[in-house]
């Protein structure tokens, strides 16, 4: 078996880059979600997208624009029945994106379509055209610029959002913004992973980081290195096994959560055991 015969193809160059790529895009997104305590919105918008999809190849539009208006109609959506009712915003996320993801399959099996299923649901990043390679390219660096251009007045909005609007910052675009970068960076995503893996690359990564890392920023650069490291080693994994390549990059980052839910040196189950101990032996 040669090792480096993945090396040698250039679609599998194209999927190290593109899977690298949206691991930092996802990320750096990451950090802010788990801080914001926002996974399941990430979640919703994800599972969303699809009649979005699906009605942006019946009108002849980039399927990433549908994509993107049905993730940010179910954030704005959910926003609207949260604040005129007395439910709950967890309950409401989970009807309206399993309406919409229930919506979207109705209309893909009525739609005469070339694109199969599983590449929308599961990804297809060993056979993405040079098309949607740009595309992806151009969404995911887009995001990563805006994310990191707001860094400091995202990061204050979900630390303490009363604090954020008390020194002026204007939290009601900052949140319909933080909606956007999420739809956008869904969308980035599509294509590595699919639909129902996404939130994987979108919660895993800022998990890490919060395990491994006491400050925002050695978060962010601890999730970077455990989203690069799983899409790179998930692509290269998947070339030999004949496997999903979103399904490896995924299982790769459920692996290194695992280890670091053990062995964080501060916050791992076995840290915490060890400071417990003594108190267990007076």
């Amino acid at each position: 078996m040669n090792w480096l015969s993945p090396f040698q193809y250039e679609f599998m160059l194209n999927a190290f880059a593109i899977g690298a790529l949206v691991g930092t895009v996802c990320a750096v997104f990451s950090c802010f979600l788990v801080l914001k305590g926002w996974s399941l919105m990430g979640d919703a918008i994800s599972h969303s997208v699809l009649p979005g999809i699906v009605l942006a190849y019946v009108v002849g539009v980039p399927l990433a624009i549908g994509a993107f208006c049905s993730g940010l109609l179910c954030a704005v959506g959910t926003g609207l029945i949260k604040s005129h009712s007395r439910v709950k915003e967890d309950t409401v996320m989970g009807v309206v994106f399993t309406g919409l993801f229930a919506l979207g399959l109705v209309l893909f099996s009525k739609v005469d379509s070339d694109q199969h299923l599983n590449h929308i649901l599961f990804g297809s990043l060993l056979g993405i055209p040079r098309a949607q390679i740009i595309q992806t390219a151009l969404i995911g660096g887009i995001t990563l610029v805006i994310t990191l251009a707001m860094r400091k007045d995202l990061l204050l909005f979900c630390f303490d959002p009363g604090h954020a609007q008390s020194v002026g910052l204007n939290t009601t675009m900052l949140n319909y913004v933080m909606l956007s970068l999420l739809a956008l960076t869904i969308v980035a995503s599509l294509q590595a992973v699919g639909i129902i893996l996404v939130i994987a690359m979108l919660v895993t990564p800022g998990c890490v980081g919060f395990l491994l890392a006491d400050r925002f920023s050695r978060m962010q650069l601890v999730a970077v290195g455990c989203a690069v490291f799983s899409s790179l080693t998930g692509v290269y994994v998947s070339f030999f096994i004949n496997g999903s390549t979103g399904s490896c990059i995924v299982l790769v980052q459920s692996a290194i959560f695992l280890l670091a839910l053990i062995f964080a040196p501060k916050r791992g189950l076995l840290a915490n055991r060890l400071l417990r101990a003594p108190h267990h032996r007076r």
